[in-house]
């Protein structure tokens, strides 16, 4: 008889597992990065054209804000952002600075908010991250995008939910899922599971059940979209492992991610490379939107 095998985080005492996946506590410092970024974002909020928060449903977390791309003769592509807070915090105006370089490369930017624990569940919080990407593919059009050219990316939690979009049946919603041009997936959580164990399950209130409806690393992709996939060669060795641990469950079902520990990056600095142009990861977030991907040499600056 074949025994269940133990997960990773198994043998790890509380403190150790706290350590391992909460993010917070590995990084003490993690308030800072959000503070040196402020007036980036603040620029960016001043100097861009946006529309702010629109609905894409009734709760009041389901909102967006698109920054229109620059000098678009045409329908420009679109990005589609998730920020982390391991799904229980964070808002989207934090993050307004990434909008920078894309717009200046003529994408369309979205950056989502999406429903929180312990307001709502993961159920709640998945299914808005879905919501968003379905109401970008059908009102873009009217912010000057092209609907059949959107490509994702998420930080943390935001990983996570790029990752549940992977797995949505697209044909179902009666839309063709190739209108997905790829992902790009950095520090994520994949399955849900090692979180009930850290003290941040008080605040999202994940059961066995739950977590294991949101486990991305057991439900088949749907998309055969290009992914990449990037963690911090500072983050614990666990977290770095559900990065590699998806990028597994990708290649069993035939897909083929890149797959990218970079040196040097925790994870709450690693999305200063968005505002890099010459940095790994918006190289993989340009791609991932208009399909042309030079290999970056260079590297973000923290």
């Amino acid at each position: 008889m074949q025994h269940p095998q133990s997960p990773p985080w198994a043998s790890l005492s509380q403190e150790e597992h706290e350590f391992q996946y909460n993010p917070q506590r590995a990084f003490p410092n993690f308030a800072d990065h959000q503070l040196a970024r402020a007036p980036a974002n603040a620029a960016a909020q001043t100097s861009l054209k946006a529309h702010v928060d629109l609905p894409y449903g009734d709760h009041p977390l389901r909102r967006v804000d698109i920054y229109p791309a620059a000098g678009a003769a045409g329908p420009a592509p679109v990005h589609v952002f998730f920020h982390g807070g391991y799904w229980r915090a964070q808002d989207k105006e934090n993050f307004a600075f990434l909008a920078v370089r894309f717009v200046a490369r003529g994408i369309t930017t979205v950056i989502a908010n999406y429903e929180l624990c312990p307001g709502s569940t993961l159920d709640g919080v998945a299914d808005s991250a879905t919501a968003a990407v379905e109401w970008t593919f059908r009102n873009i059009a009217d912010y000057g995008g092209d609907s059949m050219r959107i490509g994702l990316s998420g930080h943390s939690a935001g990983a996570h939910l790029c990752a549940e979009i992977l797995a949505v049946d697209w044909w179902e919603r009666d839309i063709d899922p190739s209108f997905i041009a790829g992902t790009v997936l950095i520090s994520g959580i994949f399955d849900p599971a090692p979180a009930i164990r850290t003290t941040v399950n008080a605040q999202l209130k994940l059961t066995p059940e739950i977590a294991a409806r949101h486990n991305v690393e057991r439900r088949p992709p749907q998309l055969q979209c290009p992914t990449w996939i990037y963690v911090g060669g500072l983050e614990p060795w666990h977290w770095i492992d559900l990065s590699f641990r998806y990028s597994h469950h990708l290649r069993r079902h035939s897909r083929d991610p890149e797959v990218h520990v970079l040196p040097g990056w925790g994870h709450f600095d690693i999305i200063n490379h968005y505002a890099d142009p010459e940095s790994p990861i918006f190289a993989a977030a340009l791609a991932a939107t208009s399909g042309h991907y030079d290999r970056p040499t260079g590297r973000a600056s923290a």
